[in-house]
């Protein structure tokens, strides 16, 4: 009896996993197609193109090594 409650606890696990995916997925592509993305107005110019010059993209790395000088 303990092997089938674990064979369908099992099975009854994946397919909510699954059902739970399909349903993500769904929702994600609903709000999407209804929502109208955001962007700024300052990135484009007075034809409503983006200006590319105008866009910065910042990168940290992370140095957690102290800046100590080994003697």
């Amino acid at each position: 009896m303990l092997a089938v409650t674990l064979v369908f606890g099992t099975l009854v696990s994946i397919m909510m996993f699954f059902v739970g995916g399909v349903v993500g997925w769904l929702a994600k592509d609903h709000v999407y197609q209804t929502q109208p993305i955001y962007t700024h107005p300052e990135m484009f110019d007075e034809n409503g193109n983006i200006l590319p010059d105008e866009i910065l993209a910042v990168r940290f790395e992370n140095d957690y090594e102290p800046d100590e000088d080994e003697e």
